[in-house]
């Protein structure tokens, strides 16, 4: 393992520099090129200022160098060992000590390690909440879908799954600023950011709540769980639907009230999407499902009612207001990503339930459940982790157009300034850093083989 471990580790570096051959090649073919025309076209200056500041461009990033000596001086800089220069760009020694040097961005004259040690955090922070989110979902629907075949709940969440997945994330994006953050409907959330400024002057927990205050949240959030959990659990199907449906069209009356300057659509339309949306969870056999989104419903109602009934106006603190304004960018981040694993492992759970092994567990005795949770669901873990590799990466080129959306100041948005700029610096450390993501995560799921299937080994 260990000697396959290296091999793939010494891999990545001619794969790195083919990556950034490529991209380098298609911007150096671009019209304008990598040079310092291409830079200050547009710009309206007269010539004797094109001239001085072509002549500084040239002179501080060698841009009248050759393309094939820029992308050299670039992978020189980047490699930990190399050449070092003086003050005229000459060549002064060789060193194995010298470090990596990302370069210095042309838009924004800093350098570009510091703008990545700035934006890649937030971008992490949407995967790191986004990926698991992703994961828990696709698992328990496929596993569900697939025990469920042909049953009700298989037809209603591949329907579902089908049409998440085909609608575009940039719409997602609109239709939730243009509902929940739009001032003409319900302005639940923020349209864009991750915080408010006045965050930054903000207490890290929320402040400004009496004890009085506090017990009556924590009482009317428990409250709340616990009446939507036992409705959940209730066995007659048919009374908790009915009763469910109820509460979502009150539900839905209530945020048309809260918005009465468009009567006819709210009036109409959220009560009925309120009461479709709590009879569809309610409906659905499937505990997991109902206890869990029955609860979150009301935990919500009850959170609600506490701050409405609150004598005091409570300090969110600088946490719940990052939380308020992730829920929306993580939404339209996760939602297509679940619907297309959620698939995978419905067909591979099915394509294992019909294997042999699983057919000689039954005939042995072995419940359907223990056939699920101890044989099949093991097996069909390996097709996700192969989907897997790619949903790291994937995330960061999604990121791109949510953060631009949501005017996220992460790496998805600097990755398309850097394209608008033509910032070479920039645009190459960005495909490097998306192609050792790309890369480890298929190294991760090559190590995550062995530990799913012990028949796999890369001795």
């Amino acid at each position: 393992m260990l000697s396959y471990l290296i091999r793939r580790l010494l891999l990545m570096i001619p794969t790195l520099l083919g990556i950034t051959i490529i991209v380098f090649s298609v911007m150096a073919a671009a019209p304008g090129g990598i040079s310092a025309q291409g830079l200050i076209q547009g710009q309206d200056l007269k010539p004797a200022q094109k001239k001085a500041l072509v002549d500084y461009y040239n002179k501080r990033y060698g841009l009248d160098d050759p393309a094939p000596i820029q992308y050299l001086r670039w992978l020189n800089n980047v490699s930990p060992i190399g050449f070092t220069f003086d003050d005229d760009n000459k060549i002064k020694s060789f060193s194995f000590t010298k470090g990596s040097d990302l370069g210095e961005s042309f838009n924004y004259g800093r350098s570009v390690s510091a703008l990545i040690k700035e934006r890649l955090p937030i971008t992490l922070l949407l995967n790191v909440i986004t990926i698991p989110l992703i994961y828990i979902i696709a698992i328990i629907i496929g596993i569900k879908a697939a025990a469920d075949r042909g049953g009700s709940f298989d037809v209603g969440s591949n329907v579902l799954m089908l049409g998440m997945w085909s609608v575009p994330s940039m719409l997602i994006g609109v239709l939730l600023i243009g509902f929940f953050a739009n001032i003409q409907h319900w302005q639940w959330f923020p349209t864009s950011g991750l915080s408010d400024r006045a965050a930054q002057d903000m207490t890290y927990l929320p402040n400004g709540m009496s004890f009085v205050s506090i017990a009556k949240l924590f009482v009317f959030m428990l409250a709340g769980t616990a009446i939507m959990v036992f409705l959940s659990q209730w066995s007659k199907r048919r009374t908790r639907t009915v009763i469910a449906t109820v509460v979502g069209g009150l539900l839905g009356a209530l945020m048309a009230y809260s918005h009465p300057e468009t009567l006819t659509l709210n009036w109409v339309l959220l009560p009925l999407l309120g009461a479709a949306t709590l009879l569809i969870i309610a409906w659905v056999d499937f505990p997991a499902l109902r206890v869990g989104g029955l609860g979150l419903i009301g935990m919500s109602i009850g959170i609600v009612l506490a701050f409405m009934w609150m004598p005091e106006t409570p300090e969110r603190g600088y946490l719940l207001d990052r939380m308020w304004h992730l829920v929306l960018p993580v939404i339209a981040l996760s939602y297509g990503a679940f619907a297309f694993l959620a698939k995978l492992i419905r067909t591979s759970v099915l394509e294992n339930l019909e294997m042999d092994y699983a057919r000689t567990a039954r005939a042995k005795g072995v419940s359907e459940d223990d056939v699920m949770r101890r044989h099949v669901f093991r097996n069909s873990l390996l097709p996700l982790i192969t989907a897997s590799s790619g949903i790291l990466p994937g995330l960061l080129a999604g990121a791109v157009v949510i953060e631009s959306i949501f005017s996220i100041d992460g790496m998805g948005k600097l990755a398309i300034e850097a394209v608008n700029s033509r910032d070479k610096e920039l645009i190459l450390s960005i495909t490097l850093i998306s192609g050792v993501l790309t890369l480890i995560g298929n190294l991760i799921a090559d190590f995550l083989y062995t530990v799913v299937d012990p028949r796999v080994s890369y001795d």
